[in-house]
């Protein structure tokens, strides 16, 4: 099942479709050779790069030597580099006896696909620019170092394919297709039908309706899994499955959003008003601590590099996916139910990397993967035509009172119910926090960025005096209530 670029209807999203792949013996090796000439492009292309920098500066050619740092360059580099002497030579030795030099570059190239080295050493590219920026200042948030050379791991890895079309008797014809080899089967070029344990019907459909296109494939393996990961520009959800649009000056229908560890999440309206309520978490690193530690502890028993350690790390690492898997169905849960019934939500901008530094919450918070939850949010609110609007990281919402607005200067952790001074008010704090939140969107609505809009909104503050400076990249008292809308 395939479809052409030009016959997608609606595009205006982009989703992607996971299956767990069940290859043959002869498949997983197919797919394990893809993956090793992956991390070989990356790491070549990055040595290349670095004789080239290291020629420049020793003022070798008389600084003629280009300095290869995009995708691009990278990868005429690299296809220039595998036909070389320097990249596969052999002595030929004929019947008297005299041995000549054979140069046959890269032997083993023509048993993977070409689009493999080349995706890597575009991610190369992209490394080497993000690196640049960050040093220049163009980008921030946390700090981005040099590309490193990535060494070998027999239980992660992964390679790309693009969904190219090649042209038959019959037309033209994706290189990716689905359901060639039975309704749970994609085929990937230069491997072949592979099956999988998932159902393909949904994307089948949408491709056959052309509602959808393939972008490209992202095979990857984890916990001894290989995992096939379709890249789709999709239309549109359903008109019945999207929010009604609200009038510009309708500032209501606002939703805060808590996250917490004592309550995981809990949703309310302005008029205090709990319309999402979730008790308990599946807390997944934390149940499975007990087994956990059984495993690595079976692990360092093991001698390095023996088979029997590395049969031990499969174990723990098919572990590690379980606990990922369980704690992301639980995130996807509470999203979509959300998202279904909020047109618009209000999430805080938590120091999640700050809150790190405390050793005794540490865990609990990794665990509840609060950013993972957000980043859901959003882009499933974005499928729906909703909202979402990001707090300041210094609006005291479980402080603040949602009744009278007086703000309480002492309230711990411990205290799960809050109780006014000014006026009595006596409320759950989580409850109270998410109403305060939803209160701040009707009054900050405004700040929700257009696409076509150009500049900031800033109401910032900062206090007096001296005091410590934040890094580049985090988010200060400067930042209070300031959104920057970037060029679309």
């Amino acid at each position: 099942m395939s479809v052409a670029a030009d016959s997608v209807r609606g595009v205006s999203r982009h989703t992607t479709f996971q299956f767990t792949a069940d290859p043959s013996a002869e498949q997983a090796r197919a797919l394990a050779r893809h993956e090793g000439a992956a991390r070989f492009a990356f790491n070549q292309g990055l040595r290349l790069h670095l004789n080239a920098r290291d020629a420049s500066k020793g003022g070798t050619d008389d600084g003629a030597v280009k300095i290869p740092w995009t995708g691009f360059d990278l990868i005429n580099a690299f296809n220039a580099w595998k036909k070389t002497e320097n990249a596969g030579r052999r002595f030929v030795v004929d019947g008297s006896g005299v041995a000549e030099l054979e140069v046959t570059g890269l032997a083993w190239r023509s048993e993977v696909s070409a689009q493999v080295f080349e995706e890597a050493v575009v991610d190369l590219g992209k490394a080497l620019k993000a690196w640049t920026d960050f040093r220049r200042g163009k980008r921030t948030g946390r700090q981005v170092g040099h590309p490193r050379f990535k060494k070998k791991n027999h239980e992660r890895g992964s390679f790309r394919i693009r969904n190219k079309t090649s042209k038959t008797k019959t037309g033209e014809r994706a290189m990716i297709r689905l359901g060639e080899n039975g309704r749970r089967s994609v085929t990937l070029p230069g491997i072949g039908p592979v099956k999988v344990h998932d159902d393909t019907r949904r994307l089948r459909r949408m491709l056959a309706t052309g509602r959808a296109r393939i972008l490209f494939a992202t095979v990857s393996r984890r916990g001894g899994r290989w995992r096939i990961s379709l890249n789709v520009e999709a239309a549109e959800l359903h008109p019945a499955a999207r929010h009604r649009v609200r009038e510009g000056t309708d500032g209501g229908g606002w939703a805060g959003v808590d996250r917490g560890l004592h309550t995981p999440v809990i949703a309310a309206l302005a008029d205090a008003t709990p319309s999402v309520h979730i008790t308990e978490a599946p807390k997944a690193l934390c149940t499975a601590q007990p087994t956990t530690r059984r495993l690595q502890k079976s692990v360092s028993r093991k001698v390095k590099g023996s088979q029997s350690r590395r049969a031990a790390v499969r174990r723990l690492a098919r572990h590690h996916e379980r606990v990922r898997a369980r704690r992301h169905h639980f995130l996807h849960q509470v999203s979509n139910v959300l998202v279904k019934t909020h047109d618009r939500l209000v999430l805080e901008d938590l120091n999640i990397a700050g809150m790190l530094a405390n050793h005794h919450l540490a865990a609990a918070i990794s665990d509840a993967a609060w950013g993972e939850l957000a980043r859901q949010i959003t882009y499933k609110q974005a499928w729906r035509g909703g909202q979402v609007l990001s707090a300041d990281r210094w609006f005291p919402s479980s402080k603040t009172c949602s009744a009278c607005g007086s703000v309480t200067a002492q309230l711990t952790l411990a205290d799960r119910v809050f109780v006014c001074d000014a006026c009595g008010l006596t409320i759950d704090r989580d409850l109270n926090a998410a109403v305060n939140l939803a209160t701040w969107g009707e009054k900050n609505f405004s700040q929700v960025l257009d696409p076509e809009a150009r500049g900031q909104v800033t109401n910032a503050h900062r206090p007096d005096g001296s005091g410590p400076r934040t890094r580049a990249g985090e988010t200060s008292r400067d930042d209070v209530g300031t959104l920057t809308a970037t060029a679309a």
